[in-house]
């Protein structure tokens, strides 16, 4: 399969991020390809797939990573949970899009207005846990507020992006396979944060060697 615009499937993770970059802007622009959609593609899809990209992205209903960045059937690999909190299921995922797909890019995407955040936010708030499996969510997070630490009272956007550099590096600290596939140069992790508003993607931080510095949206 080719890319969008009809060039070779990215093979590393410089040029599968540049992919997604060039995905978003379309998007933020207007201008989106909706690519990879036809029923003759979905019919060779069926065979196998060989995504690009692995992104572990939060459940939210408006953060929908083949919308976001333009792209189509087969080409990312997707894992998505609220406030992208991770567990064994989790990284078996990701270890799947790695060591079985070959994906050069695991990109873990947060976003602005995150509804587990401030549900974290007030739990701390109030001293108070929410019921059932919710509360598994939120304890998750819980460590990010601690993280977050540069004020008395970190904004929900402070705990978010603490929360975001929290999980890329847990990818690589608790998955061997991640961590070797980093080491060996085959993969790198972007932490990278989606405005809801504005619909632009901003690296927060990087592991591995992606060739763009993080910090400044829009650029590979």
């Amino acid at each position: 399969m080719t890319t969008a615009r009809g060039n070779p499937r990215p093979r590393t993770p410089h040029d599968a991020w540049a992919e997604l970059v060039a995905g978003n802007n379309r998007f933020v622009d207007g201008a989106s390809d909706h690519p990879h959609q036809s029923i003759q593609l979905r019919e060779e899809l069926a065979t196998g797939q060989t995504p690009f990209a692995t992104v572990f992205g939060c459940s939210d209903s408006r953060v929908a990573a083949e919308i976001i960045f333009d792209q189509g059937l087969g080409d990312v690999f997707v894992v998505r949970t609220a406030g992208t909190v991770i567990d064994p299921g989790v990284l078996g995922s990701l270890e799947f899009g790695v060591e079985v797909l070959g994906t050069p890019l695991i990109v873990v995407l947060s976003h602005t207005s995150c509804g587990a955040i401030r549900a974290t936010l007030e739990a701390v708030a109030t001293r108070q846990l929410p019921g059932g499996f919710l509360r598994d969510v939120v304890e998750r997070i819980a460590p990010s507020y601690l993280l977050a630490g540069s004020t008395a009272e970190p904004t929900p956007g402070e705990v978010g992006r603490a929360h975001l550099r929290h999980v890329v590096s847990l990818l690589a600290e608790r998955s061997r396979a991640i961590r070797y596939a980093v080491e060996r140069g085959d993969l790198a992790i972007v932490g990278a944060e989606y405005g809801l508003a504005g619909g632009a993607v901003e690296i927060v931080t990087v592991i591995g060697d992606l060739g763009v510095p993080a910090g400044p949206p829009g650029t590979a």
